[in-house]
């Protein structure tokens, strides 16, 4: 083989790696965080809307961060964009367990979204998914989504023996040191991570932008992730504490949570796969109906442990798999100069259904002490998130504007 593609193909493989690394350490705590809300709400006396509250912020935050942080990435490269990521939710999460205060908690989810937001998988899989072909693309981006499920996976049975060991002010505190791993990983990143609009002013962003929210496939996606935020966001916040609620154990919340990460692993594997061969939006479809069935069929069978995990293994499945395909149908239906900015204000869309899931989660509860109306609303959401994908019109790249 010519040295020159060699060097090209172990520089590719190094980042990718190092992009499935920093998947997995910037997603697995802030995604598994929600094993803190018991602990933390019993030992300070907080309702559950302050923990929320925080979760819920942090979410919006890291989605308005996003479309930022993808223009910067498509003008710059995305390493720098990593690195000021992770800094930022390092000290966010130190924030959180320094400061005990209800007030500089809810404010710590403003810094952790932001640094959440810049340091987050999708600009990973974005910045990844831009340097291979477009056959290959799905599954890039399916790997690097696997990678931040495995972190997912990890980080919540972890979290719960650190607050077992430690108690959760520690542990929180050494949360935030792991966001600074993240670093050196980026030289590998930064060497494949070439800006794709360095020549690009203002105007053409935003005439992009115009552009993309002119397609009524861009729309469908736009509004359909809104869904993807909102299950994910409540879920992965209120089912350990919904656990506690029905007599069972902590640790099964814990393991629910590791074992949705578990579960998507292979979910992201199967998407990325599938949107190499069968239509996104089909899948898409499919993913969200399924949902919708999936939660019917755990709210109303008996709760024990073993329908939990049966629960979280199916969740887990279809959890980030909306990943992969829905970032390859931005590209496919937009091309990739902007692939970034327009990526990042579709996460804009999933992190705002994130922040109504965590916040009206914890609020809800306080107000009737139960769960249920949330459960029956992200049922409703999923059968429309379903109907939403049906009329995107799937089109090569060559065709993308």
């Amino acid at each position: 083989m010519n040295p020159a593609l060699e060097y090209n193909k172990n520089k590719l493989n190094a980042a990718i790696l190092a992009g499935c690394v920093v998947a997995f350490l910037g997603f697995g705590f802030s995604a598994s965080f929600g094993v803190f809300m018991r602990p933390m709400s019993a030992e300070l006396g907080w309702g559950r809307e302050i923990f929320s509250l925080s979760v819920a912020i942090q979410a919006l935050c890291w989605g308005l961060t996003q479309p930022f942080a993808g223009m910067v990435a498509d003008r710059y490269g995305t390493a720098r964009v990593l690195a000021f990521g992770a800094v930022t939710a390092a000290v966010g999460f130190f924030l959180r367990g320094y400061v005990i205060s209800p007030e500089i908690f809810v404010f710590s989810g403003v810094i952790v979204g932001i640094g959440t937001g810049a340091c987050s998988f999708p600009i990973v899989i974005i910045a990844l998914g831009k340097v291979v072909t477009a056959r290959q693309r799905s599954f890039v981006m399916g790997l690097g989504t696997a990678s931040a499920s495995f972190g997912m996976f990890a980080a919540a049975p972890i979290s719960q023996a650190m607050i077992g060991w430690f108690g959760w002010q520690q542990s929180i505190l050494l949360i935030s040191v792991s966001f600074l791993i993240i670093l050196p990983f980026l030289v590998a990143v930064a060497r494949i991570s070439t800006p794709t609009a360095s020549a690009k002013g203002a105007r053409d962003f935003g005439e992009a932008i115009k552009s993309a929210f002119q397609d009524r496939s861009y729309l469908c996606l736009f509004f359909g992730f809104f869904v993807c935020g909102f299950h994910v966001a409540f879920i992965g916040t209120h089912l350990p504490a919904y656990v506690g609620d029905i007599g069972l154990a902590a640790t099964v919340g814990g393991w629910s949570l590791a074992l949705i990460g578990l579960f998507n692993i292979a979910g992201s594997f199967a998407s990325g796969w599938s949107g190499q061969k069968l239509s996104k939006k089909w899948v898409l479809s499919s993913i969200y109906t399924t949902r919708a069935i999936v939660i019917t069929l755990f709210i109303l069978a008996p709760a024990s442990a073993n329908s939990v995990y049966l629960f979280s293994a199916a969740m887990g499945l279809l959890w980030l798999s909306t990943v992969p395909l829905t970032m390859g149908l931005v590209a496919q239906t937009q091309g990739l100069t902007f692939l970034s900015t327009l990526a990042g204000l579709v996460f804009f869309s999933h992190q705002f259904g994130a922040f109504l899931g965590a916040w009206l989660g914890g609020r809800i509860f306080d107000i009737y002490q139960d769960y249920t109306p949330m459960w029956w609303a992200a049922i409703v959401l999923g059968l429309i998130a379903a109907l939403i994908h049906i009329p995107i019109r799937e089109v090569t790249e060559s065709q993308a504007t």
